[in-house]
């Protein structure tokens, strides 16, 4: 795929499942506003994809919320075992403390094979983590704080996901026809 074709599939999963399913009841006001950047790396090791999500972290801190809300940091190749893409992601966490942005940027991951701690790789809850490609999602604090300060019962956002996949079921789920390789393996 090339990075057009990466981005109209991050888009399209955004619209269909992070939106439309009302997966993130946040998303769809940055969405519609243009306010979120979605940048394909295309690093040929890890040390490379460190170095953009650097760039990223430093690039959205001092970018203006207005324009740049959030940042999805998109990798389509590198990454396709989930459980290595949880160490980067890890690693992501400790570079927002590197750069001094903990409590200014947080980071969210989402992944094709997205799998939550104590469920089985086909558990249908897995799909509210799952993205047509391994991706950080960079959020601002400040926004973050905001939105849930403005959504009542922002914890059961967890909760009502899961009805929600339970509910679609993962006939749903493909019919959707969000690009990706979400079979377990």
């Amino acid at each position: 795929m090339n990075r057009d074709e990466v981005i109209a599939a991050t888009r399209q999963w955004l619209e269909k499942a992070v939106i439309g399913l009302n997966l993130c009841p946040f998303a769809k006001s940055v969405y519609v506003n243009n306010q979120v950047r979605i940048v394909v790396s295309d690093a040929k090791h890890t040390d490379a994809f460190l170095e953009d999500l650097d760039r990223e972290l430093e690039f959205l801190a001092e970018a203006d919320p207005a324009e740049v809300d959030t940042t999805l940091l998109v990798h389509p190749t590198l990454f396709q075992d989930f459980l290595d893409f949880d160490e980067i992601a890890a690693i992501a966490e400790e570079a927002v403390v590197e750069h001094e942005l903990e409590g200014v940027l947080q980071v969210a991951s989402f992944h094709p094979r997205f799998q939550f701690e104590d469920s089985e790789p086909d558990d249908i809850e897995n799909f509210t983590n799952r993205s047509p490609f391994p991706t950080l999602h960079l959020l601002r604090e400040e926004s973050v704080e905001r939105a849930v300060a403005a959504f009542p019962n922002a914890e059961t956002i967890y909760e009502r996901n899961i009805e929600t996949m339970k509910k679609l079921g993962k006939d749903g789920w493909k019919a959707l026809g969000i690009p990706g390789d979400y079979d377990d393996k």
